[in-house]
């Protein structure tokens, strides 16, 4: 059976397909394959939130191409869902709508909660056991996302409103580059703000800090590591005491300049700068020098999480129909949430699942 993952976010349309038998190894590239529409929607966002015609047009077309492409690839299934710059706008029921009308899909959406958690399966799954207690870390468009455990699910996860384009639109939109004063307020509210959600005492010490998202992976490059080509499991890092030099610098360029430093693409400069301010502020708060950087993310955690359910389905279908599953004999990957929900039907699914 070929899975299919369709990501709806502020920078891109991104389509994933894989087969329910690939078994995922940490050590190669995730077994799928990957298409990219460039939308640059985030462009298109006004300082409410909203989405003009030119930002719903461009993401319907890239959403209906993703949806044809899915269909000659043979997908029997698609997770499709909209991440924060859809989730959040304003007018989303007329992005949706438009979207439905063109592609023949209605995008779900995944809450932040949930980002948070299938992210953090990813990345458990990319360090593999020795990775212990768990941080991860991920600065997403339109939020932060931030989870902490030692097993598969992680005990605590949060979600706040927190990306690097949405701070950059609410907080540094008086010039490029923007001024002293602007910056200053960014951080005060990014410090504020995780002062009242993050107290180190009522987070276990990690053992290993991840950072999973593409604006740690080009903070992580503008202090020298290695582009992903070069290998997925080159050691990779983005430090706390690089990035308070990096914000003086970027704080100092507009834009066009700040797309020519190294790893920053053009799609993000504008934006580069609250990343790292938001970055230097979370591992500050978490009394962290440094995270390191994971290639897999969200679309990689939910494929993970149903190549599990179908391995789980399979092993159901053998039991004999008089079986009664205690809590301690529970089938590996259906223990889904930190009060051992089951994962069938699993919410997200519900939302999200189409048959192409």
């Amino acid at each position: 059976m070929r899975i299919g993952v369709l990501d709806v976010g502020s920078q891109a349309v991104n389509l994933v397909v894989t087969e329910t038998g690939a078994r995922p190894d940490r050590k190669k590239a995730f077994p799928a394959r990957s298409w990219k529409t460039r939308t640059y929607v985030a462009r298109r966002i006004a300082s409410d939130g909203t989405i003009d015609g030119r930002g719903r047009d461009l993401v319907t077309s890239a959403v209906a191409s993703a949806m044809d492409r899915a269909r000659r690839a043979g997908v029997d299934e698609i997770f499709a869902y909209g991440t924060a710059a859809i989730r959040d706008c304003p007018n989303r029921d007329q992005i949706l709508g438009a979207i439905e009308d063109r592609a023949g899909i209605r995008l779900g959406a995944l809450s932040g909660i949930e980002e948070a958690e299938l992210t953090f399966l990813a990345a458990r799954s990319w360090l593999g056991r020795d990775a212990g207690q768990m941080l991860l870390l991920d600065i997403g468009g339109g939020t932060l996302e931030v989870a902490s455990g030692e097993g598969q699910v992680p005990l605590r996860a949060l979600s706040l409103p927190m990306g690097a384009g949405r701070l950059t639109r609410e907080f540094l939109d008086d010039g490029d580059p923007p001024s002293n004063a602007a910056v200053r307020r960014l951080h005060r509210h990014v410090r504020g703000q995780l002062r009242e959600v993050v107290q180190p005492s009522d987070w276990p010490v990690p053992r290993s800090v991840v950072a999973a998202s593409r604006t740690f992976y080009q903070l992580s490059r503008l202090n020298g590591a290695a582009p992903m080509r070069h290998g997925q499991h080159r050691p990779r890092h983005v430090q706390r005491k690089a990035l308070r030099k990096w914000i003086e610098r970027l704080s100092r360029l507009p834009s066009a300049k700040r797309r020519h430093l190294p790893g920053v693409s053009a799609h993000r400069a504008h934006q580069i700068l609250a990343g790292a301010i938001v970055a230097y502020e979370l591992l500050e708060a978490f009394g962290e020098d440094s995270a390191r950087i994971c290639p897999w993310g969200l679309r990689e955690g939910i494929l993970l999480r149903r190549l599990s359910e179908k391995a789980v389905l399979s092993e159901k279908a053998v039991l004999s129909e008089e079986a009664v599953l205690s809590e301690e004999a529970v089938l590996p990957g259906e223990r889904w949430s930190g009060a051992r929900a089951l994962w069938t039907p699993s919410p997200w699914s519900e939302r999200c699942l189409e048959p192409v």
